[in-house]
């Protein structure tokens, strides 16, 4: 069997070189660039499987390195590498095509779990598309979980009301806050049940080929055309195609969307003939589309048309009483997926999770759960498995607050404002694996001063 072609994109060489020998040791073949120019010129000399990219990079960013690379190849599976304040952009840019995200400081183990999973994910057995996720019928278990709250009981209550009906239902909210497990719910509920479930995420579509991607194209209609394509809704029919981002489609395709959803039928990118189709639509947004009308980048009357029903999901810092049971949840699902059998979490371990924010809402919490199950040895997950701003409870720092502790002067912790002082701290822990003695001598003050700190500021560990 071939060794997948893997490129780690990061500015620190320490990095790249623990990374490229680690995963050279596991079977990879491994290249490494510390710019995004360096990158790009080896991505035109090879084709890579996956790309581990740094969120920030001497000369531009992990979004425009997304770009790049999907530009290049839409196969290559792309993990970005973030800090803590980045994860929302990081959480973000998985609806753009990136494959998921991996938070600083790196664990190894980690890191290959996620490598493996994005091959299995993105290989050769998938989609030509790996935008488009189907098959979800009655059969198969449900992924949505409903929590305690008063939000979760009347989503589950609107969900069935809408459920048996074809009506077309707009699902909003942030980005992480699991808007394809609501649509997949009303499609496991709905009379299309035993059909298929077509998932298009709009977002990561290339705006040259969306087109085809949604209605399909006949060979010879432009170049790389060298067959007849079925497209989503081809795909879908009889079942129920979900549209996520959908604000992201350009005003052409918006017209053409508008005409499918009046009239139920396709015409192929270069065809003359009409298709019927038999489709139930879901739509999805984290913007606010009659905002985007305003603007002029979002037909009013096709938001008319998707917006029949309208369901409307809070951001998991507005819904603590429900944290819990989805980090519960998640824990369930990281034993599976790692065979390990963690039981659950220590009470302080809880405590910390329900104060903090989640940016990044329902993705953050499962990666957050799921690294700590895989660095867990005891039967409880304890305070040493959590990232270092969980365990805080604090929120993500101000883009002036950030501290790097790579950079930190000889002076140590002298001179930091004390509102980032906390933050400096946290990330020395968790770099030397929660070990005092080493986290002092890094911050370059003793034991003592380091213990009335950690008392002063709250931090048990």
């Amino acid at each position: 069997m071939a060794k997948s072609n893997l490129l780690v994109i990061d500015d620190d060489a320490d990095i790249c070189t623990l990374l490229t020998r680690f995963l050279t040791k596991q079977g990879y073949t491994v290249d490494s660039a510390q710019r995004g120019s360096t990158a790009k010129e080896l991505l035109k000399q090879k084709r890579y499987d996956l790309v581990l990219c740094d969120h920030r990079l001497p000369d531009t960013d992990s979004a425009e390195m997304l770009q790049h690379i999907k530009g290049i190849s839409r196969e290559t599976a792309v993990i970005i590498i973030t800090g803590y304040s980045d994860v929302r952009t990081a959480v973000d840019l998985m609806r753009k095509g990136a494959f998921d995200y991996v938070g600083k400081p790196l664990y190894p183990d980690e890191i290959l779990m996620r490598i493996k999973e994005a091959l299995a994910d993105e290989g050769p057995a998938k989609s030509d598309s790996a935008r488009t996720r189907s098959a979800a019928t009655k059969e198969e278990p449900s992924d949505y979980v409903q929590g305690n709250g008063a939000h979760a009981a009347g989503l589950a209550a609107h969900i069935t009301l809408v459920a048996p009906t074809d009506m077309t239902v707009m699902i909003t909210g942030d980005t992480g806050t699991g808007k394809e497990f609501v649509a997949k719910e009303i499609h496991r509920q709905s009379k299309r049940a035993a059909n298929v479930f077509v998932a298009v995420d709009c977002g990561a579509l290339p705006k040259d080929l969306a087109g085809s991607e949604l209605f399909g194209h006949v060979k010879g209609a432009f170049t790389g055309a060298v067959s007849d394509k079925r497209g989503s809704f081809e795909q879908a029919n009889g079942g129920t195609l979900f549209l996520d981002e959908i604000g992201n489609l350009t005003y052409e395709n918006q017209v053409k969307l508008l005409r499918v959803l009046q009239e139920r039928r396709i015409k192929r990118v270069g065809d003359e003939k009409d298709i019927m189709v038999d489709v139930r639509v879901l739509a999805a947004t984290n913007e606010d589309l009659r905002t985007a009308v305003a603007e002029g980048r979002f037909r009013e009357d096709l938001l008319h048309r998707i917006n029949e029903f309208s369901l409307a999901l809070l951001p998991l810092r507005d819904r603590p009483e429900d944290i819990m049971v989805f980090a519960r949840y998640f824990l369930e699902k990281a034993n599976k997926q790692l065979d390990k059998s963690v039981e659950g979490f220590e009470e302080a371990v809880e405590a910390r999770i329900k104060a903090h924010s989640w940016p990044g809402n329902l993705r953050e919490l499962g990666n957050v759960v799921k690294r700590a199950v895989l660095l867990t040895t005891t039967p409880l997950i304890q305070m040493n498995g959590l990232p270092a701003e969980v365990i805080s409870g604090m929120p993500a720092p101000r883009a002036q607050e950030r501290v790097s502790v790579d950079t930190m002067s000889a002076d140590g912790l002298k001179g930091i404002s004390h509102s980032a002082e906390k933050q400096a701290i946290l990330k020395a822990l968790e770099r030397n694996g929660f070990n005092k003695s080493r986290t002092a001598e890094m911050l370059n003050i003793d034991r003592k001063t380091l213990y009335n700190k950690l008392k002063s500021f709250g931090i048990e560990i």
